[in-house]
């Protein structure tokens, strides 16, 4: 094997085109210049389809993680009230930001591996109108869970006068998420996920309404204030050095995502998902979530005590330089979840399912070799 040559199936980092690697190693200019200006300026206008948004997208340098602490801190006061939808980690880690910053949080938590639905979400805030903001995850990375945000909006509206903030870190550039028209007040997400780049750039969009609220809002962070963002946009620029490099990445990436065309990428990730599914059900593994919430970007999968998660983990790594992830909290060492989001396509799919059964078989697991590649390569078939 070559050592270099490693297949990476985790979700997030994703996998990098050359095209944008070889975008990225242009030569550095200057972060203040005008060329920069006119990247930056370019390159934001660019996002506005992806996020289904007319207003502007403003780009940090951070991880995705700083772009749910800028949703936080310039909307809700310490003292307010917040309602956070937890489904896995990311909920949670929504939820923890929220306390750092003295916010009184009420968790509607349903079980990992399970959705929040608007049957579920309505008593909830019925019982809770007085909360400044409802904060939601839109794929749960950690599960493979993709909440129904359209019709989450509709019960957040109907039921507060909230705003609605989504976290969409694992699913925006790979599933459908209209900002505007679903009426998300800020969409969040980062770098290195569909966008296809590494880490370290994040990504917000804030609605008229939302902006209403964060012109009252002093926030307690200085990097993370959005009102600085806004302003230095205006400008053609950003309050704060930004990661040069990796703008001119994501500029190649939305030449990537333009050519392709949104909807023939949001069809190429539902495929992979319905393939990859496929092949998990005829391999009897048990999944994570049912079939009408399976994100289209990753796969989560309990095996339940029939083999061991880290083992099959291990010998895809060494034997077969294939790497997929584990689970997460509670979930570590008893689950694992492949990722197919990206620079991924169909024939991705079967290659990593292939070396899964070989591993299953390496581990000692009783297991029919070729049937999840069968079943996967019939969804393609069929689809094609």
């Amino acid at each position: 094997m070559f050592a270099d040559k490693s297949i990476l199936r985790i979700p997030g980092p994703t996998p990098i085109p050359p095209r944008v690697m070889q975008a990225m190693n242009r030569p550095m200019i200057g972060h203040r210049s005008g060329q920069f200006s006119a990247l930056l300026a370019e390159t934001a206008k660019r996002l506005k389809p992806i996020f289904g948004t007319e207003q502007d997208v403003y780009i940090l340098t951070g991880s995705g993680t700083s772009s749910l602490e800028m949703g936080v801190v310039n909307t809700v006061q310490p003292g307010e009230e917040a309602a956070v939808l937890v489904s896995g980690v990311f909920g949670e880690r929504f939820a923890k930001i929220c306390e750092r910053y003295g916010i009184i949080v009420h968790r509607l938590e349903v079980p990992w591996g399970e959705a929040v639905t608007p049957e579920i979400l309505t008593p909830f805030l019925k019982e809770r109108p007085q909360v400044k903001a409802v904060f939601a995850t839109h794929c749960e990375t950690s599960t493979g869970v993709l909440n129904p945000i359209e019709q989450l909006a509709r019960v957040v509206h109907e039921q507060t006068d909230a705003l609605f903030i989504v976290d969409a870190v694992s699913s925006l550039g790979a599933v459908p998420c209209e900002m505007d028209k679903w009426g998300i007040d800020i969409l969040v997400t980062g770098s290195q996920k569909a966008f296809m780049l590494p880490a370290g750039l994040a990504f917000l969009a804030a609605s008229e309404r939302a902006w209403k609220v964060i012109e009252q809002v002093k926030p307690l962070a200085f990097y993370l204030d959005l009102k600085a963002y806004r302003k230095s946009l205006a400008d053609q620029t950003t309050p704060y050095t930004p990661a040069v490099s990796l703008v001119f990445g994501l500029a190649e990436v939305c030449s990537m995502i333009e050519e392709e065309g949104l909807p023939n990428i949001f069809s190429r990730h539902v495929l992979m998902r319905d393939m990859t599914r496929a092949a998990i059900k005829a391999l009897d593994i048990p999944l994570m979530t049912k079939d009408q919430y399976g994100s289209p970007t990753v796969t989560s999968l309990n095996p339940e005590g029939r083999f061991d998660a880290e083992e099959l983990r291990k010998v895809l790594r060494t034997k077969h330089n294939v790497v997929i992830a584990g689970g997460q909290q509670h979930l570590k060492g008893k689950i694992f979840r492949i990722g197919h989001m990206g620079y991924c396509d169909p024939l991705d799919v079967i290659t990593v399912v292939s070396a899964i059964e070989m591993a299953l078989k390496q581990i000692g697991t009783d297991v029919t070799l070729g049937a999840g590649v069968k079943a996967a390569q019939e969804v393609l078939i069929n689809h094609v």
